[in-house]
């Protein structure tokens, strides 16, 4: 059955899957079937129904199929013809493509949350325990953060969306039925009641991950709530969504403008207090590794990703698999499916080793030769392309004849030139722009027997609350001493010289997006990052480079290090938000559909 976006996700019908046996909270298998009555008349039962509703927080690991956003930025792609990310990048989308229908999704999660909230209070068995009061209490509160978080979800990828607050409409309505008929609410009124939602959630959770059990870890905490809503806050203050005239169109049925048409500058204010409020916790730091006194700027930016539950982690996916990921990430040398690839236009974007960009003068960037020595992260004969970059450059980009250790393989020299070991020559798993993205692949994980180290997803880290917090500020109090303090921490973990002193907000402002750039970069968020800043289109269409992916028969063939147009993208502005999908406009006549789909 197909379900609508008020059914709930266990369908309510009276039946549900639970587990019979007692494993980790958020990895219940199922073996058993009971009604939902008996599910609130027993703990076990309940805080499965609990696990499941965790369960709709997606798996952003995959890029092919499951999540889209950071194919769809200028940062990566697919070689996949077949792939939807392909085809929207070629413009190919309209309302009815069903391109990654996240709606219904969240809804069912929304729903689920709803229900439970409404029936965990019901549950003598957890009342009567010892400290049953104060469970349901946190029971309550998870499943409020959790229908919070969906909501949010909803807001960064449709805009304005449908809020049920605590109702729950019966199941068996006709579609026709007025309670099924229900307008958007305004993109603020969205952000007020998340933020309240989550404020309410956090009131009854604890701090964060580290005041819990172990086995524990991935459950809703305090710190969550504070992280989704700075990023949340954030995105609100940001020239998409704040006081944005191209959707002075986008209005209920009835005229209410449902995206404000007048700039607030306070919602700056908001954004960086609520990111501020998350560093003055002081629970949370930046994630290092020291080689004697010294960062190790590599080792800390790589297994800032790597390491469970490190210092820096404040909402991960806790069952994620990182094995279809990691496939995608490794050579065809190890059965890998080398297809996640990075673009030039990223490459290009990292600093040199002296903390100058490329372009710059005095940063000793060349696009031609080979070295002739070993370098830090580089062996003698590698482009000198590749040659002197900062740390996270080699944490984030294979590039043709870079090492990676893979375990019980020996080093592996990625071979991307036509006739390589990962090249185009009658291959369809190909780094699409002549990059491989390392980022998240753990050097311990053997793709060739299939055993990958499993470890949690990370969805929300410190180091995105100190730029949220520096964006922020920049905004609205430009030259504020924090600024260059926090961003200037990031850099000194990357092994990068602090920021320039006296640049003015424009110039801030380009250092702190770049910033955003690189350390963020592959996790989901450039996507987000280039619509609300509405540079979109500017960055995101036309011609996209990478090497020559149809050249090349050896390490050091030039026919393959040069820079080649690789694919012409198509990107129309109302791409800015995804389209409400076609089936939700035709069930309920109130939903109107987002501008130009």
């Amino acid at each position: 059955m197909k379900f609508n976006t008020y059914t709930l996700y266990f369908t309510l019908v009276a039946m549900i899957t639970l587990s019979g046996c007692r494993k980790d909270f958020l990895n219940q298998v199922p073996d058993d079937r009971l009604t939902l009555d008996l599910v609130f008349q027993n703990q076990q039962y309940s805080e499965e129904f609990l696990a499941n509703v965790y369960s709709n927080i997606r798996d952003e690991a995959h890029r092919k199929d499951a999540v889209p956003f950071d194919g769809l930025s200028d940062d990566f792609d697919i070689p996949y013809p077949e792939s939807p990310i392909y085809v929207i990048n070629q413009g190919n989308w309209t309302a009815g493509s069903g391109y990654y229908e996240y709606w219904d999704h969240y809804y069912k999660g929304i729903r689920s949350a709803t229900y439970f909230m409404e029936n965990i209070g019901k549950n003598q068995a957890i009342l009567q325990t010892n400290n049953g009061a104060a469970l349901i209490k946190q029971y309550t509160a998870e499943a409020r953060f959790l229908r919070a978080f969906f909501y949010f979800n909803l807001l960064r990828q449709y805009g304005p969306c449908v809020l049920l607050g605590d109702k729950l409409i019966p199941t068996d309505l006709s579609k026709d039925n007025e309670m099924m008929q229900l307008p958007r609410s305004s993109y603020d009124e969205c952000v007020a009641y998340i933020s309240a939602e989550l404020d309410a959630a956090a009131a009854d959770l604890p701090l964060y991950p580290k005041q819990q059990n172990i086995r524990d870890y991935g459950r809703a905490t305090k710190a969550m709530c504070m992280a989704v809503k700075s990023r949340m806050l954030l995105y609100a203050a940001s020239p998409q969504f704040n006081g944005n005239t191209d959707y002075a169109t986008l209005k209920n049925l009835d005229g209410k403008q449902l995206i404000s048409q007048q700039y607030n500058k306070e919602k700056w204010k908001l954004a960086s207090d609520a990111a501020k409020a998350i560093i003055d916790l002081d629970v949370f730091s930046l994630y290092k590794v020291y080689n004697g006194a010294a960062i190790d700027p590599f080792q800390s930016c790589r297994d800032v990703m790597l390491e469970p539950w490190n210092t820096e982690v404040i909402l991960a996916r806790n069952n994620n698999s990182s094995s279809t990921y990691e496939k995608h990430g490794a050579p065809r040398s190890i059965n890998g499916w080398p297809s996640n690839s990075i673009t030039q236009s990223l490459v290009d974007e990292f600093e040199m080793a002296n903390g100058l960009g490329k372009d710059e003068s005095g940063s000793g960037y060349s696009e031609t030769g080979f070295s002739s020595v070993d370098g830090k992260y580089t062996r003698a004969g590698t482009f000198n392309m590749y040659v002197n970059r900062e740390p996270r450059f080699y944490v984030n980009v294979g590039y043709c004849g870079s090492i990676w250790p893979y375990v019980g393989e020996g080093e592996k020299v990625m071979e991307f030139y036509y006739t390589g070991t990962s090249g185009k020559l009658g291959a369809r798993d190909i780094p699409k722009y002549g990059y491989i993205s390392y980022k998240n692949v753990h050097p311990n994980s053997n793709v060739r027997l299939g055993q990958y180290v499993s470890r949690p997803y990370i969805l929300y880290r410190y180091a995105e609350v100190l730029l949220n917090y520096v964006e922020a500020l920049n905004e609205y109090t430009p030259g504020h001493a924090d600024i260059a303090k926090y961003l200037n921490m990031i850099r000194e973990r990357a092994g990068l010289p602090n920021v320039a002193p006296g640049l003015d907000q424009a110039g801030m402002r380009k250092k702190i997006h770049h910033e955003r750039r690189i350390e963020l970069a592959v996790e989901n968020l450039r996507y987000f990052d280039i619509r609300r800043w509405k540079i979109a289109r500017q960055v995101n269409s036309g011609l996209m480079y990478g090497m020559n992916m149809d050249g090349g028969t050896h390490l050091q063939d030039p026919n393959f290090f040069k820079r080649t147009v690789l694919s012409n993208r198509i990107y129309f502005n109302n791409f800015d938000l995804f389209p409400i999908p076609q089936s939700e406009i035709d069930r309920d006549k109130n939903i109107v559909q987002n501008p130009g789909w």
